[in-house]
């Protein structure tokens, strides 16, 4: 089961690209869909308490989800423990290598055409992944159904309207107010839901 993870995190890592945001489907998508360690409500809280804890996302998720998948399967504390280090290191291991690697290339070679290229179509790919990771979080178990908890599907969309449009309206010139960074956002968003669900 320690290797079935590591390989699964490796690949995870490997494959990833645009940061932890971008890691997250992928992590869904094996953790849940193919391996079915952890269901989508599992899934869902596991990647609350990644945001909410200090580090990136992506190793965070991969942290919790190695736990877990070693719970889920049966196995005691001490070898859930070692699930979650060696979920982590699957997920670091090749990036980092291959961030060096690339680093190395992108300083000798960053002004060719083509290596220009590469990197406009890597942005392009990058903002379509991220897209993918936030839609497939859009889920009944995330924003409740029409034919389910009303409350919390108006809850749920009233909350991620006003985070959309506060993140992305443009500051208006001479404004000295600031936009809320995403820890303030994280704050307003459990303070709202405390205040409707309490």
């Amino acid at each position: 089961m320690l290797l079935k993870l590591f390989l699964t995190f490796l690949k995870i890592g490997v494959f990833t690209f645009g940061g932890g945001y971008a890691m997250v489907a992928l992590i869904q998508s094996e953790v849940v869909e193919r391996q079915g360690w952890l269901t989508t409500q599992e899934f869902t809280d596991l990647l609350a308490l990644s945001q909410m804890t200090p580090g990136p996302i992506g190793i965070n998720s991969a942290t919790y989800a190695g736990y877990a998948a070693m719970q889920a399967e049966g196995y005691g504390q001490g070898l859930s423990v070692a699930g979650a280090v060696v979920a982590s290191l699957g997920v670091v291991l090749l990036p980092v290598v291959l961030i060096l690697g690339v680093n190395y290339l992108l300083s000798r070679y960053k002004e060719l055409p083509v290596v220009q290229f590469v990197l406009k179509m890597l942005r392009l790919a990058v903002v379509g992944i991220i897209a993918s990771a936030a839609l497939s979080l859009m889920n009944a178990a995330n924003f409740g159904s029409l034919d389910g908890d009303m409350k919390q599907l108006v809850v749920s969309v009233a909350l991620f309207v006003a985070a959309f449009v506060v993140t992305v309206l443009p500051k208006r010139e001479g404004s000295k107010m600031r936009r809320p960074g995403p820890i303030a956002m994280l704050l307003i968003a459990a303070l709202v839901g405390v205040a409707v669900y309490w």
